[in-house]
């Protein structure tokens, strides 16, 4: 049986962070499918095409080839099937994070029958989409937390 992950997430901006779970999920999995969710709860402060663009230049500089990105709205649970995924993907930095995610995973469990697996996001559990975005809009090099590509969308 072919396993497909499904990480789902704004990626407002993809960050180290992310990039990290892709990679211990992509050793695990025959395939993870990014997806980059248009969530009209949230501000979209980046544009989703060329953020898509990023994260693909970075897959394949690391040449990493079981990894494919995708744009979408509506549920995640919806969307994952589409691509046939049967696990969702998620990064954990810490206990709260567990705790929100776990409602999530139950509810994907119950109504959708698609199960959870969780990554840690060990020596980079500080990073966060927000944290990046605050530093870049007070001027702080955000290279560090970044992969490169996306690193130039917030340059210009």
């Amino acid at each position: 049986m072919e396993t497909i992950g499904f990480y789902a997430g704004s990626f407002d901006p993809f960050t180290n962070g992310h990039l990290q779970i892709v990679t211990k999920a992509a050793k695990c999995f025959n395939k993870i499918i990014i997806g980059i969710a248009y969530n009209s709860e949230k501000e979209v402060r980046l544009d989703k095409e060329k953020m898509k663009e990023a994260i693909e230049k970075t897959i394949k500089e690391l040449e990493i080839k079981n990894v494919e990105v995708t744009l979408y709205s509506g549920l995640t649970s919806h969307e994952a099937t589409k691509y046939g995924a049967n696990i969702l993907v998620r990064g954990l930095r810490n206990g709260t994070d567990y705790q929100y995610e776990e409602n999530i995973a139950e509810n994907n469990e119950k109504i959708f029958g698609l199960d959870t697996c969780y990554f840690r996001a060990g020596d980079l559990g500080y990073l966060s989409s927000s944290l990046v975005m605050e530093l870049w809009k007070n001027n702080v090099d955000i290279s560090p937390y970044v992969p490169k590509y996306v690193a130039k969308i917030l340059k210009k």
